[in-house]
């Protein structure tokens, strides 16, 4: 279960503190479990930081609190507040990130399941979507939905998402796709075989809606699984 600690502390010297960090990173580089830290400054009180520090598990957690780095680090700092740090521990019962939920629901509801009374509410009004298949960039919800219609026409096809990652507005996902050709595909009939290809798609997301989107697989190996090429 992902452990969560918050650190809530006064300083006026955040600069120092911010130093006192870096130096801490490098002497644990290799040994920290530290997983995602976000280090936030009170917009009331500008001598009040909340530092918030996630990991795998509240005995990872312990592992890093035992680095003896670790343990100079935090009497530093001590010296560098006004008052003793406070610390609040949190098993993690819920984690949703929405981007990643609104991509994720354009996979399974767009593509695969062919719902595309949700393109409203997946899609921007204004979505580009920069595909390498596409000699032109499609533009709009219809533009999209008249890709996605053509791959479905063609194939029977999933996706399997065997990687994903959210950074600010963006969701990264490295997955794989599984088709059987049952409809012409660029000129080609029919051949009942079934294909797979590897690929990456970075959607931005803006509003609550995809905004716009960078498609990158492997064209060339689902052409020569179709017999096109050699």
């Amino acid at each position: 279960m992902t452990f969560v600690q918050i650190v809530d502390y006064e300083t006026n010297r955040p600069d120092a503190v911010s130093e006192l960090m870096d130096r801490y990173l490098e002497q644990t580089s290799g040994k920290r479990t530290v997983t995602h830290s976000v280090v936030g400054r009170d917009r009331e009180a500008e001598t009040h930081f909340v530092d918030v520090v996630e990991f795998p598990s509240y005995e990872e957690a312990m592992k890093n609190s035992h680095l003896p780095e670790t343990d100079k680090m935090f009497q530093e700092m001590v010296a560098l507040c006004d008052g003793m740090p406070r610390f609040t521990n949190l098993d993690v019962v819920r984690d949703e990130h929405l981007n990643t939920m609104l991509v994720n629901r354009m996979y399974d509801e767009v593509t695969m399941k062919g719902d595309m009374s949700v393109m409203e509410e997946v899609f921007a009004a204004d979505y580009h979507d920069h595909d390498i298949g596409n000699p032109v960039d499609k533009t709009g919800r219809d533009g999209m939905r008249e890709s996605i219609e053509m791959w479905r026409s063609a194939f029977d096809f999933s996706f399997t998402r065997d990687a994903q990652m959210a950074q600010d507005d963006y969701v990264s996902t490295l997955w794989t796709w599984t088709g059987k050709h049952k409809g012409e595909f660029m000129g080609i009939a029919p051949t009942g075989k079934t294909c797979t290809m590897t690929g990456t798609t970075v959607f931005r997301c803006e509003n609550g809606k995809l905004k716009e989107g960078w498609w990158h697989y492997d064209a060339n190996g689902l052409m020569r699984q179709l017999g096109a090429m050699s």
